[in-house]
């Protein structure tokens, strides 16, 4: 019998493929997006050190409803504020293998109006 593969699976696959060719460096590093049912998260990585330079996420603006499009745009606004205190100004956008749409596409609405380019 042949198993199913869940839409997580799927998800990790596309990541995979979009990650061979998308690398973040210390002047121009990685904005990672991470969307779960509850939360979203968000991270600014340099690939060449491994380092996480700057992360925010809706459980740790301790927002009531981390899942909606409202935590996405406070998120995306609060990342494209840390980023300007450490002074970088692009970013490499990786959405993490799923659907530029809803969630993550405010996420990098919300980045882009607050300063941040890719």
């Amino acid at each position: 019998m042949i198993k199913k593969e869940s839409k997580n699976d799927v998800r990790k696959k596309r990541h995979n493929r979009i990650r061979q060719t998308l690398s973040g460096t210390s002047t121009k590093p990685r904005l990672n997006v991470f969307r779960s049912n509850s939360e979203i998260y968000a991270q600014v990585i340099d690939d060449t050190t491994g380092n996480t330079l700057a992360s925010s996420s809706s459980l740790a603006l301790k927002l009531k409803n981390g899942g909606n499009i409202e935590a996405a745009v406070l998120v995306g606004k609060d990342i494209a504020e840390k980023c300007k205190k450490i002074k970088i100004k692009e970013v490499v956008f990786d959405r993490g293998g799923n659907l530029y749409h809803g969630r993550v596409e405010a996420l990098a609405a919300s980045a882009r109006e607050n300063g941040l380019e890719f």
